[in-house]
């Protein structure tokens, strides 16, 4: 089971995106949407400070580490909760975790592996740390109990070389599409099927054939 479109976008609309390594809010060295050194490489502790040079494949990079991070969480997921899901109820699940790392302790996990929806909906208020969390966490609560996706456009962040993101205004703003062809590798190309003509060089080697067979049976 993976995240549907609506939810990866709802998350990266949550995490927002910083091109650069930047301390979150926990002090915590973090890159691109929400990863950290705790989900794999890279290690943002160890990446160049600022803005990189060519935005652009800044970007393309967060989303590389994104796509290879969500893998992650959704196994996570999947492994923690015992019961059926719809995928509305997953991608609030990822979500949730993606942010707290804490669904295998999480209570609502408990709650909704025995079966009580209602009360695991409302142990996703359980988590607001730090206090500026409440809005998300409403979110991800209303997407599981009642499929309700947050819209809006993802917000790319910049950062100085201390690590301080500039809240104040997004230096870019990413529509849905923009976000989910990053998001999806590339295709490679599909090579042409060559098919021989009806005369050429295919009635040529036929009649070499036939010459070649000719000398043979002569000799």
């Amino acid at each position: 089971m993976h995240m549907t479109d609506r939810g990866l976008l709802a998350l990266a609309r949550h995490e927002g995106l910083v091109p650069g390594p930047y301390r979150d809010i926990t002090g915590t060295w973090t890159f691109g949407v929400g990863h950290t050194a705790e989900a794999g490489p890279p290690d943002p502790a160890t990446m160049p400070r600022g803005m990189p040079a060519d935005t652009q494949a800044g970007i393309r990079e967060a989303f590389r580490v994104f796509r290879a991070d969500l893998a992650r969480y959704e196994a996570d997921v999947l492994r923690a909760v015992t019961v059926p899901l719809e995928s509305h109820e997953f991608d609030a699940l990822v979500s949730f975790h993606y942010n707290t790392g804490g669904i295998a302790k999480a209570a609502l996990t408990r709650r909704l592996n025995a079966g009580d929806r209602k009360a695991a909906a409302a142990a996703f208020m359980g988590w607001l740390r730090p206090a500026g969390i409440r809005s998300r966490r409403e979110a991800e609560r209303d997407l599981f109990r009642q499929g309700r996706y947050p819209g809006g456009m993802i917000p790319v962040w910049a950062v100085d070389r201390a690590g301080r993101v500039d809240f104040s205004r997004p230096v870019r703003r990413l529509t849905g599409s923009e976000a989910l062809a990053l998001l999806r590798p590339a295709s490679p190309p599909r090579l042409p099927v060559l098919e021989p003509a009806s005369d050429a060089p295919a009635g040529w080697l036929a009649r070499l054939v036939a010459f070649l067979s000719t000398l043979i049976r002569r000799t």
